[in-house]
């Protein structure tokens, strides 16, 4: 384990690589705005110009909150250029949540996106000085007229000078200045505000630039939300860092309008949650491979290899056919989709973290993990399973090194209930390990579920299988007085288009029910299924929020 990174800091890999890339395409948004390295640089130093009218100080917060966008990206690197702690705000939180993170963080601006500012009241945000318009970098909002004096001063065009690659500047941090407070909504409800130092970040992209392959020029679609640390460290920052060109779905990110920008952008690095590869799966692929005579051919040895090499082809093309590897994290991936995806070559891999690592634990390259698990430990970190034997007995993961977080934003309580004493992070997640320290997740701790002799019961296992059962959209399995109840959304599309009424699709379940159970322990076998009217709650990861149905 390489416990050590490099001498230059995080905010040096920016200022070198807006320096060196000057007159590259840097972001642009799907069908609109397009920035060079240079250009998004003239506007960091505008805000710059902008915090110093306004009497900004290092240390003060600097919220966010829009959907991803290029002036998102550009006002982010401003912000923890400037020295200053950026605190990103999910587009899909309620606007109480939002009062709640502007007012517990002591958030003095925010760059927001105006339809979203609408529905918040800013009387329910006293910190606020000023709120800015991330369509057009306008006043929004000020508490005080000289706050427009000061915008004035700063963005009116022709005001500054323009900029050269050698006068482009941006404060450096050390290690453990706190750099970004980021706010999840979690599948337990609302969470506490993870502080993540600078050297988490930097570890995390010195990893990346290690081992996921990208170079000057190359391209990415990012379209998992940047105010999440996954998308923020793998779609924007290390790919910032080496002059590559990121294009933002600035819409609710469809697999139709996500299928449509690959083929149009040809990214060469794919990152994704399991859900948008299931689905592309299921729409694109599982209906030709149920067709009985697909069925018959793939068992025929010779024919088998031709189909599974066409079927990969379609799948590469799918996603643009010049990607490295697709990253898949967020959350578990189907069993029978990964089997699948193995068996014909795909070149996809997966990874695990959490935002309190920002949020790398594991990950290995597509062509040498191990099946089945979420990659090897990274560098800079230490992972033990709390159990008698981690190789064979599950217990709960923890881990410890510099990708740590430094704790929860104004809550000791909560931060030493997830961290030791001695530094060990109480991931909360289930797993064992091998001996090369690659990662083997079974399941989360508070999901777990006692079966009737004392077995432990994953109920993500048994989702997966039923996930992949006619019909079945989305399921979340619970105990109700010591039996195994699957509740069951299902696909509307495929109801309605083979019109199936309520009686038909509660057989069609019952089958499915069957079908699983063969495949189940009988301590985990599920007693009954019951149908849902609409789909489940859900994180802005995308994973359920359990605790709204497990009472």
């Amino acid at each position: 384990m390489d416990q050590k990174i490099n001498s230059e800091g995080l905010i040096d890999l920016y200022r070198k690589s807006f320096r060196q890339n000057w007159d590259l395409p840097v972001f642009s948004d799907y069908g609109g705005v397009n920035y060079t390295y240079g250009e998004a640089a003239r506007i960091i130093n505008q805000i710059h110009v902008f915090f110093k009218e306004q009497n900004i100080q290092p240390g003060d917060k600097v919220a966010l909150f829009g959907r991803n966008s290029s002036n998102w990206a550009i006002s982010f690197i401003a912000v923890i250029g400037y020295r200053t702690i950026a605190v990103p705000v999910l587009p899909d939180f309620n606007p109480s949540d939002v009062h709640q993170i502007i007012n517990h963080s002591e958030s003095k601006l925010l760059f927001a996106a105006d339809a979203l500012f609408e529905k918040t009241d800013i009387n329910e945000m006293k910190s606020l000085e000023a709120v800015i318009n991330l369509a057009d970098f306008s006043v929004l909002f000020s508490s005080d007229d000289k706050i427009n004096t000061s915008w004035e001063k700063s963005f009116k065009p022709g005001v500054l000078p323009k900029i050269k690659p050698e006068g482009f500047d941006l404060v450096d941090l050390e290690e453990e200045a706190l750099t970004v407070i980021s706010y999840t909504s979690g599948t337990s409800g609302f969470t506490k505000g993870v502080m993540i130092p600078a050297r988490s970040l930097y570890s995390n992209v010195v990893f990346a630039r290690d081992y996921m392959p990208l170079k000057a020029g190359d391209k990415l679609v990012s379209f998992l939300p940047m105010a999440h640390v996954f998308g923020l460290l793998f779609e924007f920052l290390f790919p910032a860092t080496l002059g590559c060109h990121i294009t933002f779905l600035t819409k609710a990110p469809t697999p139709q309008i996500i299928i449509k920008a690959f083929k149009e952008v040809q990214p060469h690095l794919i990152l994704s949650v399991p859900l948008v590869i299931e689905k592309i799966y299921k729409k694109r692929i599982l209906p030709t491979l149920e067709k009985p005579v697909m069925k018959i051919l793939m068992k025929i040895p010779g024919i088998s290899s031709i189909l599974k090499k066409k079927v990969k082809e379609k799948l590469v093309e799918t996603f643009g056919g010049r990607f490295h590897e697709i990253v898949i994290g967020g959350a578990p991936l189907s069993k029978d989709v990964e089997v699948f995806f193995r068996e014909i070559g795909f070149p996809f891999t997966i990874g695990y973290g959490m935002t309190e690592c920002g949020p790398l634990i594991s990950y290995d390259a597509w062509d040498t993990t191990q099946p089945s698990s979420a990659g090897r430990l990274v560098d800079r970190m230490e992972v033990k399973i709390d159990s008698e034997d981690p190789y064979t007995i599950v217990g709960e993961i923890m881990v410890k090194g510099t990708n740590v977080m430094l704790g929860y934003y104004k809550n000791k309580e909560a931060t030493k209930e997830a961290i030791e004493e001695d530094g060990w992070l109480h991931t909360g997640d289930l797993g064992v390990i091998d001996e090369n320290n690659y990662i083997f997740i079974r399941g989360r701790s508070k999901n777990m579920l006692l079966g009737p002799s004392g077995q432990n019961i994953y109920p993500e296992e048994i989702e997966a299988k039923l996930s992949n059962l006619p019909y079945v959209q989305e399921c979340v399995v619970v105990d109700r007085q010591g039996s195994l109840v699957a509740l069951v959304y299902a696909e509307p599309e495929s109801v309605e288009a083979d019109k199936l009424d309520t009686e038909t699709l509660e057989k069609v379940m019952e089958k499915n029910r069957q079908s699983a159970n063969k495949e189940l322990p009988k301590y985990s076998q599920v007693g009954r299924i019951e149908l849902v009217k609409e789909e489940f709650q859900k994180t802005p990861k995308k994973n359920i929020k359990r605790y709204l149905y497990t009472n």
